[in-house]
């Protein structure tokens, strides 16, 4: 977050010569911005689908072994 507010300055043009910095200040601003994105919301969402497809396997192998267990035969 520092380094995004440190550009800034570079994005907006600022100071002298800041005109020819402004383009390199947007990129830097663009993927710092879009960088953050993906760390705080997609990542997170990434893991959770994929805690729950890992929890649909498991209950899908135990169901699949209950059902090749045969059951056992009980005698008088």
């Amino acid at each position: 977050m520092s380094a995004l507010m440190g550009t800034f300055p570079i994005a907006l043009g600022l100071g002298a010569g800041g005109e020819a910095r402004r383009p390199l200040g947007l990129a830097v601003v663009g993927g710092l911005v879009v960088s953050q994105l993906l760390t705080l919301y997609i990542t997170p969402v990434f893991y959770t689908y994929m805690e729950r497809f890992r929890g649909l396997g498991e209950k899908m192998r135990s169901r699949r072994h209950h059902e090749a267990t045969p059951e056992p035969v009980l005698q008088p």
